[in-house]
């Protein structure tokens, strides 16, 4: 099949020629600054062909790049493959960052573009000052992508539901009390917010504008003064709901309306906004007159924070998700001791027919990672059907899942040994554990930060000469994005921001070990920050782990464990029995107490 990615390449730089643009920036963003996107604003991958969530492209007069992490080396090194773009590693030495890239090749008088519905106010003032000195100018007027792209995705109207009560757990009314509270404290009058799991938080409201993710495209302008307007499709609303959201104040008002209303502010008015979540083109819309407050969105913390309630259906959640894998690890271990041919694609199927049948269940909280051997190196490998392995019995199978429920999102990393396995891959897949192991148990004084944790889970892959490129953890929503902040576990960079710890917050610990070519490694709990004791030295605070489902033993090296390590792994299989026990019987239940057993 011909490649497109050149034919489109060559329409960006004739309409480049056409404005006397040097270069286009084309972000992985969309107007709201998603992580996942809205097939209508996935220009990135479509003009450069790379499926990966993380990636930024730059487009010159000759020469093309893409910028990524780690976790997409090979597969961007295979999808760029004859599109006449380059893979640019980032944070690896002698490659320069993006923005070091274009100041160093943009001069006097170049223009470089990039659409302002898809770049953050803080970004383009990035951009602007490392411009300064080369001379070179932004425009964020032309959406050259756009332009070109003939069968532009429409825009998504799946329809917006409420998040019930029962398990939205805190009023809408309440938490936009509460933000008001944070306003009143800024100065502010109004408030604007343009990132969707905010809004969907805010709101008590749920909908599927974002594949896998609950929320809808919308922006949201809070006033102090008990009113707000939500910016949304109506068509997505019905008028029960629409007079629902009236009693507590909130009016319905067009999506694209959001600019003549914010260009209706005054002199009198100060707008609070956070600059690193919204985006170029809906700032601009701000009248000069208007003060603006730059600080963060004081409902990301808020809902970082999961109250008792929300804590509780999470617990619910986790067991039934557990019993779900059970049933769909055991089924998969069965078609194979059969005989039977099972793919990749099959695990992502199993997987699917368990969870969807727990109740409360919307759907997954990301596309199913089901790496064999060799393809678990692949940090986010994707099994398609035209690229996909058939499982054998041997080796390990890495399966990272994840489901969204009405009372919580669960994201959880187990490998399978699916018969015999190599000593190198069940002592990797041990030093991965003992890392996990080492964060799951640790205590740290109230204030301390993740990057100020993230050692503990590599020390035992760093005393073998070995590491990870990712992160180590990650928040995660209440039926929200399965990655969220403001806070996570991971090394410090220069300049970085430490957001502590605090009781009721969730993050993955997921270490790894990557060996392309041969295996990949990946653990994954969710655990939830809890209070742990006071001492002379203060309050200290340790983890609780909520992801119910075992280990598979087989895949491990149990002389390399030490006894507290030995003990957290009984301890914990002792609770997943305790807590899965009642929701499986027979074959199931037989799978649970044999995995269960104390080493």
């Amino acid at each position: 099949m011909n490649n497109p990615v050149p034919t489109r390449l060559a329409a960006l730089r004739a309409a480049m020629q056409q404005h006397g643009v040097a270069a286009v920036l084309v972000p992985s963003a969309d107007p709201h600054l998603s992580e996942y996107l809205p097939a209508h604003w996935a220009t990135r991958e479509w003009l450069s062909g790379f499926t990966g969530s993380a990636g930024t492209l730059v487009v010159g007069r000759e020469w093309a790049g893409l910028w990524t992490d780690s976790r997409y080396f090979a597969q961007a090194e295979q999808q760029l493959a004859g599109s006449g773009i380059d893979l640019m590693k980032l944070r690896v030495a002698h490659t320069p960052e993006h923005l070091e890239w274009l100041q160093q090749h943009l001069h006097e008088g170049d223009v470089l573009a990039v659409a302002g519905d898809s770049v953050a106010v803080a970004t383009r003032q990035q951009i602007e000052c490392r411009l300064a000195d080369s001379g070179a100018t932004l425009r964020i007027d032309l959406d050259l992508p756009g332009a070109i792209w003939a069968d532009r995705p429409a825009m998504p109207q799946a329809p917006v539901t409420e998040h019930e009560l029962a398990w939205a757990c805190i009023p809408r009314a309440d938490k936009l009390a509460r933000l008001r509270k944070a306003m009143h404290k800024l100065g502010a009058t109004h408030h604007l917010l343009s990132s969707l799991d905010d809004i969907a938080w805010l709101t008590n409201l749920r909908g599927s504008d974002v594949e896998c993710n609950p929320v809808f495209l919308a922006h949201l302008l809070v006033q102090a003064d008990r009113r707000a307007t939500l910016f949304v499709s109506r068509a997505k609303l019905d008028d029960a709901l629409v007079a629902k959201l009236a009693v507590d104040g909130i009016a319905i008002a067009d999506y694209a309306s959001i600019t003549s209303m914010l260009g209706e502010l005054g002199a009198n008015d100060r707008l609070l906004l956070d600059n690193g979540r919204v985006v170029s083109a809906i700032a601009a819309a701000i009248p000069p007159a208007v003060a603006q407050i730059e600080a963060a969105n004081p409902s990301t913390a808020f809902k970082a924070v999961k109250s008792a309630a929300e804590l509780d259906h999470i617990r619910d959640v986790m067991r039934r998700d557990g019993a779900a894998l059970v049933r769909g690890f055991r089924r998969l271990e069965q078609r194979l001791a059969a005989g039977m041919t099972v793919t990749e694609l099959d695990v992502d199927t199993l997987l699917h027919e368990e969870r969807s049948a727990q109740p409360g269940w919307v759907g997954e909280s990301f596309a199913t990672i089901a790496g064999y051997q060799a393809n678990g190196a692949l940090p986010h490998y994707r099994a398609t059907p035209e690229a996909h392995a058939t499982l054998q019995t041997k080796g390990l199978l890495l399966i990272d899942s994840g489901g969204q429920y009405l009372g919580g999102t669960t994201d959880i990393t187990r490998m399978l040994a699916l018969g015999e396995t190599t000593a190198e891959q069940r002592r990797d897949a041990t030093l991965v554990l003992k890392g996990m192991i080492a964060l799951s148990r640790a205590r740290f004084p109230k204030g301390a930060s993740g990057p100020q944790l993230d050692a503990l889970a590599r020390a035992p892959l760093w005393a073998s000469g070995m590491d990870y490129g990712h992160g180590t953890g990650h928040g995660v929503g209440y039926f929200l994005n399965v990655h969220e902040g403001p806070h996570g576990i991971r090394p410090p960079v220069a300049g970085g921001a430490l957001v502590a710890l605090e009781p009721g917050m969730i993050s993955s610990i997921e270490p790894g070990l990557y060996k392309p070519g041969r295996h990949g490694i990946r653990h994954e709990n969710l655990a939830v920050v809890v209070e742990a004791d006071r001492t002379e030295f203060g309050e200290f605070l340790a983890f609780e782990t909520l992801t119910m489902c075992p280990f598979d033993r087989r895949a491990l090296e149990p002389g390399l464990l030490n006894p507290e390590e030995r003990g957290w792994l009984d301890d914990y299989h002792a609770s997943v029995r305790a807590a899965l026990s009642p929701l499986l019987e027979d074959a199931d239940l037989e799978w649970l107490h044999r995995h269960c057993a104390p080493l």
